[in-house]
Order: C-alpha cells, then structure tokens, then sequence
C-alpha cells in the first residue's frame, strides 16, 4: 500500500503501529479529514491463486470483498484527488491503511492513531471504509470482549488412566452451559455470542492436559454485556466443580483471560459528519440506514469524535469465510460517494 501511495504521489510513512500514513500534499497544521481502511483480513491468502476472477468479473478469495474492497477505495480516491483540478488546491486529507482490525488485533492501528497526543489531534472527522456494501451507515459502535479460556488438568492414557479429569469435557460442559443461559434468550438489546475457536488433544487414545476455547461477546448495550461477562465465571466454575466431582483422580484449574475489548459509542444524530453523508446519498440516491456494527470506527466514536463506517461500493458476500466474494460492478457509484463526503467535511464542497 505504501509503495501504491508513492507511485499516486503521495507523501508516505509508516507508524510504530504498523499503519501506512499518506497525504497528497505536505502536512499544514490545519485539521484534517481523515479516510481509513483496515489492511487486515480474517483468513489470509497464501498463494496468488487464492484469489481469483470468474468470468462474470467477480473476484472470489479471502479478503477481497473486507477489506480488499476498501483499500482499492483508498487508492481510488486519492488518484481521482490527484488527477483533477483539486490538487492545485490543499486538500486536508490523511488516508490511512490501518492494522489491527480483525480478530485479536484489539483495533490495535485505529488506537494508536487516536492515542494522546497523537495523529487523531489534528484530526477533525474519520470515514471508516469497510467492505463493500452501500446500505448502511454505521454511526454507533457496537462494544464487544472477547475471552481466552483455558482448562488443565494432569492428561493420562485414555485406558490406563481413565476415569482421570478430562480438560475436553469440563470445556464442553462449559460451552454448552454458557449457551443456554436464560441471559441470552431475554428480550431487550440485540446481544450475540460465539466460541470460535476451540482447541485442544495430542491424540485420540490420550487424556489431554490442556483444552482451550475463545469467546467473542458483543452487545448493543454496555449494561447486557457486563452482564454476560459476569454470567462467564460461574459458568467456568460450575463446569469444572462438575467433572472434578465425575472423575476419580486428578483436579482441573481454569485460567479466563481477556484478549480483547472493543468499547461502544454513539454519533450524536445532529452530527455534521452524518448530515453530509445523508446529503450525499440523498444526492445520489443511495437508499441507506443507520446501523450498529463493530470497526475501526469504534475507537473515535468512544472519544466522542466524529466517525462513519460505510461500504466502498460494489457488492460481496461471505465475509470471514473461504467463499468470499466481490462484485465490482456498480463500484464508481461508492467512490463518488466517499469522494463528495470527503469534500464536504474538507470546505471543498
């Protein structure tokens, strides 16, 4: 990305974080709009031909709709910048392909940059691009934690040593429990949850000694996901009390540790930023909706800064999933989108 900024023209840098920082012209002390898109992917292409193009024009491949729709935007946006009259005028823009987005990234990139003292001081609103799609708005950000829980106990030989506490159990029992809490079917703000990853066993004949599973919580509500969180413990305990009562030797001890805490906010609905970009769809008629999502723009929006998430234009589908994919088609109208919102938070407009 770095080297794709350069051949526009760009002045380039890279953070201590890892993020790749572009302007198209020297920095002024002036504030900024700044258009952020996450480099990361959830699965990662190994190979050139991971990613292919069917002869309809749609790509297929990991992480070419989320985020590979996004940061062709960011490219996109900054060519058509520098290829037009605009950039004889100062255009206030920083664009940011950002680490740290997906999985245990934590936001680790969008925090360094809105860190005190940071890069965030100078800037006055962020356009977060994240796939694709154009139907949305998001304008609050959904909290989320996530939780690495591992079990151990002293593993043994599954005839020799049976009747020894077994980790996969106890983390079996604790899985299922936590899924049938009475916490989770309540009505009230839309809330999820979901172990995705579990891992554990050297061999189908041993006793394993360590079982280990992750947890992902998020909730439209801080309240109902400090209530989850709190249902977790018991959980864990009531699991393990039972397999160590079940088993005729050996004790499992649990270990919860947090990996990652996404923190919630809200765009006010007056907002200048969400104004614009309601003007803008308006004026191209883009049919979208506000919407309550987990990005980048979690972290300004949780310091009260102004911040919208939108798709880059086109269309994919299956996200987080070998099967994703990306329909370009239709793509010209999302950049002029993210282009006339850009001018309007600059003054350009």
């Amino acid at each position: 990305m770095a080297a794709r900024f350069r051949e526009i023209g760009c002045d380039v840098r890279l953070d201590r974080a890892g993020n790749v920082i572009s302007y198209l012209h020297p920095v002024r002390e002036s504030p900024c709009v700044a258009l952020t898109a996450h480099l990361d992917t959830v699965l990662e292409p190994r190979r050139p031909e991971d990613v292919t193009v069917g002869g309809d024009g749609k790509f297929h491949g990991p992480g070419v709709a989320d985020n590979g729709a996004g940061l062709a935007a960011l490219l996109a946006v900054a060519q058509a910048i520098h290829s037009t009259s605009l950039s004889s005028l100062y255009c206030p823009f920083v664009f940011i392909a950002n680490v740290g987005e997906e999985g245990e990234g934590n936001l680790s990139g969008m925090r360094y940059i809105c860190r005190a003292g940071g890069l965030s001081t100078r800037i006055a609103s962020f356009v977060v691009l994240d796939g694709p799609n154009l139907d949305h708005i998001t304008s609050r950000a959904l909290a989320s934690r996530r939780f690495e829980i591992t079990l151990t106990g002293p593993g043994g030989h599954s005839w020799s040593d049976y009747g020894t506490v077994n980790p996969i159990h106890a983390l079996s029992r604790c899985i299922t429990s936590f899924s049938d809490l009475p916490l989770l079917a309540a009505p009230g703000p839309r809330s999820s949850f979901n172990f995705g990853f579990v891992e554990a066993g050297t061999s189908v004949n041993a006793i394993p000694a360590v079982a280990r599973a992750k947890l992902d919580l998020r909730s439209e509500d801080t309240g109902r996901l400090d209530e989850l969180v709190a249902s977790l413990t018991p959980v864990v305990e009531r699991a393990l009390e039972a397999e160590n009562l079940r088993a005729s030797s050996g004790r499992i001890a649990a270990k919860i540790r947090e990996i990652g805490s996404r923190p919630g906010g809200k765009l006010d609905d007056s907002a200048l930023i969400l104004a614009h970009v309601r003007a803008v769809d308006a004026y191209l008629k883009i049919r979208s909706q506000l919407d309550c999502a987990s990005t980048d723009a979690n972290i300004p929006l949780s310091l009260g800064m102004q911040a919208v998430s939108v798709g880059a234009g086109g269309r994919g589908g299956g996200a987080h999933t070998p099967e994703e994919w990306y329909n370009p088609e239709g793509r010209e109208l999302g950049l002029q989108r993210i282009l006339l919102t850009l001018c309007l938070l600059s003054g350009l407009g």
